[in-house]
């Protein structure tokens, strides 16, 4: 009879642990998944200006001025609320300088 009471102390501490352990993994990859994304967007808007500025060159021969050019005039979209991009020019025919940073939380 004392054979089964430490064999069920020892699988009812395990399974909870196992099942903590469990949870604990799915969490972190989640918090992974999410930093990735952020990131993933945050390449994929600055590719986007930069695109948006190339198509500007292309069909007007001067870089744009401003960002409010490329949104008002090029329809480029940007999540101020998450995102912060710097757009500095040099000149009209001299590609901008373009980064984009992720606000922090």
């Amino acid at each position: 009879m004392k054979k089964r009471l430490s064999r069920f102390s020892f699988w009812g501490l395990l399974l909870p642990l196992g099942a903590l352990c469990v949870l604990l993994l799915f969490f972190t990859a989640l918090s992974n998944l999410d930093s990735s994304r952020g990131e993933e967007g945050r390449q994929q808007l600055e590719e986007s200006v930069r695109r948006s500025a190339v198509a500007c060159y292309a069909a007007e021969g001067i870089y744009p001025p401003t960002l409010d050019y490329l949104e008002e005039h090029y329809g480029l979209q940007i999540d101020e609320s998450r995102y912060v991009v710097f757009y500095e020019i040099f000149g009209s025919n001299l590609m901008p300088d373009i980064t984009v940073l992720e606000k922090g939380s």
